[in-house]
């Protein structure tokens, strides 16, 4: 292993450990920053962009946010590409303060998340071919072929909407059988959820 690759890895160690147990937000903003403008570390470039996206250990500062998301989807971050699509394409009600939108270019950091393998990214991505958005025309064969990775990625939702657009034919000839095996998925994929949930309160009462 490369001596930069320790060094980087060792630094974001170093802030999470400020983060998750010294509680030190400031201390570890800082090491993030560093690790991200010194060495492009992706994860560390996502963690700032978090920080300064909530006012987490700095000051809240949304171009500053993006910028930081930008440079970790630019460096081998899949997560970074999620959050600089979404701050481009959301359409939140509740945002907190109001941001510049982008669907084309917002699509495109989806796009890279996706191909990342952030099924996140790839669910959204679809949602926005399927409504439709300024600049970015509805196209429900686009549509399924995100839902389709998102799925194979294991979010519950494009699994859902999957089986949705396979039983009615949206941009898939339509199969009742594929309809039903995807809707299975995602009732397989809602049971172990509330598994999840009941291991994890159980582990709470003990």
């Amino acid at each position: 292993m490369a001596k930069n690759a320790i060094n980087c890895e060792g630094c974001h160690r170093l802030g999470d450990f400020l983060e998750a147990v010294k509680k030190d937000f400031h201390k570890a903003s800082k090491i993030y920053k560093f690790n991200c403008d010194d060495y492009k570390y992706g994860k560390s470039c996502f963690k700032y962009g978090n920080y300064s996206f909530l006012g987490k250990g700095c000051k809240a500062d949304l171009d500053r946010a993006f910028e930081y998301y930008s440079i970790g989807c630019e460096n081998a971050s899949p997560e970074s590409c999620l959050h600089a699509g979404l701050m481009l394409t959301s359409t939140k009600k509740e945002e907190k303060k109001p941001w510049k939108k982008d669907y084309v270019k917002g699509l495109e950091f989806l796009d890279k998340g996706c191909q990342g393998k952030n099924g996140t990214s790839c669910y959204f991505a679809s949602g926005i071919f399927i409504t439709g958005a300024p600049d970015v025309p509805k196209n429900m064969e686009k549509a399924f072929e995100y839902s389709q990775k998102a799925c194979e990625l294991d979010n519950i939702h494009a699994c859902a909407n999957l089986s949705q657009m396979y039983r009615k034919g949206d941009g898939v000839k339509k199969d009742t059988s594929l309809a039903q095996k995807y809707k299975d998925k995602a009732l397989e994929m809602q049971e172990q959820i509330k598994k999840g949930f009941r291991q994890i309160e159980f582990e709470q009462g003990t």
